[in-house]
């Protein structure tokens, strides 16, 4: 299956010269190795252009906003149709329009997204890549500074909110979860202390289940669905 991003689509005839697009990408963070067996990492996908401008360049994933959709359903839209996935938390991020950022006037509104491991979609997606999200190659237009943007973000709300629920199955053990926080904040983290903040937060619920292993038994945990991943402030509909 061809996949496209979101310059793929032919330039606008702006015959005036000053005709602008508006285009919706999404930056999609999983936790995942970026080698075999090798350790966790924040990764994302990221499409390989077919066409100039920067064919063979990989981007973004995304499209053009259609008149009739919402931004938030754009950015759903273009996900599905260039990566196949559907990610389990999408937020606006930031509106990208520099004048130079492409060989026509675009401007870009991004999004980011978590998804769980067994959301993740690999198989028959043509020009598709997984990449770490530190150490990119130079990516098409200014979709490197986009990323870092992103990757800032996650950081930063990760210390606040409840988004690392958005990387983990239904069920998961704290040690897992703490391996969430360490590999987004990029450091160790103290697992009595961490506990116990975590139980105390009211966001887990105990299951009656067991992770079994080599080594003893963790409980498996649940996250609580009457609390939101994020607070979102007073705007609850998707623009």
């Amino acid at each position: 299956m061809t996949r496209t991003t979101v310059e793929d689509t032919p330039a606008v005839d702006a015959t005036a010269g000053d005709a602008t697009r508006v285009a919706v990408s999404t930056v999609i963070f999983a936790l995942r190795p970026v080698e075999p067996d090798g350790p966790l990492a924040v990764t994302l996908p990221l499409v390989r252009r077919t066409r100039d401008p920067h064919e063979g360049q990989w981007a973004l994933p995304g499209g053009w906003l259609d008149i009739r959709e919402s931004l938030g359903s754009a950015a759903s839209r273009t996900l599905a149709e260039t990566t196949g996935l559907a990610p389990s938390y999408l937020e606006q991020l930031y509106a990208f329009g520099a004048v130079d950022r492409s060989p026509t006037r675009v401007v870009s509104i991004v999004y980011w997204a978590l998804i769980r491991p067994d959301e993740i979609v690999e198989d028959g997606i043509e020009n598709v890549g997984w990449f770490g999200a530190e150490g990119l190659p130079p990516l098409a237009f200014d979709h490197n500074e986009i990323v870092d943007y992103a990757l800032w973000r996650l950081r930063n709300k990760v210390g606040y909110s409840r988004i690392a629920h958005g990387l983990l199955g239904d069920e998961f053990t704290l040690a897992e979860l703490r391996e969430v926080y360490q590999t987004i904040l990029d450091r160790k983290l103290d697992p009595a202390n961490f506990r116990r903040q975590v139980e105390n937060s009211g966001t887990l619920i105990p299951t009656d289940r067991y992770r079994t292993g080599s080594h003893r038994p963790a409980r498996l945990y649940r996250y609580n669905q009457d609390v939101e991943l994020a607070d979102r402030g007073p705007l609850s509909t998707p623009h």
